[in-house]
């Protein structure tokens, strides 16, 4: 992976584990990525991936006990959140990084007004008395386009519909101006409508307000209209990144071939039978030592059960920076 340098966040080898009364499963299994500024990461995998696990494994938003994080770095602002103190991770969430997460109705309290909901990072994080507050949730309220911001502060989440619930949301994660975002399937429980609309204001306020962006997803037709670059996840690791139209244009791991496969065409003249992964996704009991993709793979070879392959760079950009897949099966090294 880079240095980082250049990156608002710069993560590398994270793993995480559950402990179990079965035993132990191994979540996220030394996944590095970075984020640069003003940029959106797309994440993308089925579920089980791992996608929210790693996510939410860099801010402490994981229940431990079961959950340890076992090894790696996840640097931001030049310190490295993995050895912060319990204090200082909270003052890092919703002021450095916020989220979005998929149903804003089980993320919002019943008994709080949405207006109390947004004020209270601004008086924990910003230290805002409650009219300066206030005034910040309606300015919020109004920048995501909540009509009558003053009349519906008020308001409790049941008095909002599904849309403006996420809306609110959104108000909640950028209330302190995060140098991150972090996303969760944020559209997932929408209509297609309200999906689209969250999706421009995404858009909007992100040009706006210059913020990096993670968005998680299963959706690969959102990632193909709003990221820049696109991280593949299987069985808790990165199988393949690269710039958006360069995935779509030239994807190389198995797995995103199959991903790609099951996006539904409108082209041609008589509707085509969907694909689908044969298989199973892998039982993540123990640490991998073999590509956890091998068994529903048409390309597997014997390589692939005695080694993990690790991520490497398909042109002369370092890893993480253009296009790395990885994969043993590739034209050039398919019978190595």
């Amino acid at each position: 992976m880079p240095d980082g340098g250049d990156a608002v966040l710069d993560v590398r080898g994270l793993t995480t584990v559950f402990r179990t009364r079965g035993g132990e499963v191994h979540a996220v299994n030394a996944v590095s990525f970075h984020l640069k500024r003003g940029e959106l990461l797309g994440v993308v995998g089925e579920s089980g991936s791992g996608k929210s696990v790693t996510m939410m494994s860099l801010v402490g938003l994981l229940p431990s006990p079961p959950a340890d994080v076992r090894a790696g770095v996840v640097m931001l602002d030049g310190r490295d959140l993995l050895k912060i103190s319990a204090d200082d991770l909270r003052d890092v969430r919703g002021a450095k990084v916020g989220f979005v997460f998929q149903d804003p109705m089980t993320s919002l309290n019943p008994v709080f007004t949405v207006g109390d909901q947004i004020m209270e990072p601004l008086i924990r994080h910003l230290h805002l008395t409650r009219t300066q507050a206030r005034a910040r949730a309606i300015e919020l309220l109004d920048l995501v386009g909540i009509s009558d911001a003053a009349g519906r502060l008020d308001s409790y989440p049941h008095q909002y519909s599904g849309g403006m619930r996420q809306r609110v949301m959104i108000a909640i994660a950028l209330s302190c101006d995060p140098d991150v975002l972090v996303a969760d399937e944020p559209t997932t429980a929408l209509d297609v409508t309200i999906q689209a609309q969250i999706l421009e204001l995404v858009k909007d306020l992100r040009q706006k307000l210059g913020m990096a962006i993670i968005w998680i997803t299963h959706d690969l037709g959102v990632i193909a209209g709003i990221a820049d670059r696109v991280m593949v996840m299987y069985g808790g690791q990165v199988v393949e990144q690269a710039p958006v139209k360069e995935l779509f244009a030239n994807p190389r791991h198995p797995y995103t071939r199959a991903l790609l496969k099951t996006i539904p065409s409108l082209h041609g003249q008589r509707a085509a039978r969907l694909q689908v992964i044969e298989g199973q996704p892998p039982i993540m009991t123990e640490a991998p030592v073999a590509c956890p993709f091998r068994d529903r793979c048409s390309h597997a070879f014997d390589r692939c059960a005695r080694e993990n392959p690790q991520r490497r760079a398909l042109d002369d950009r370092p890893v993480g920076l253009g296009h790395d897949v990885a994969c043993h099966w590739t034209p050039e090294v398919a019978h190595a």
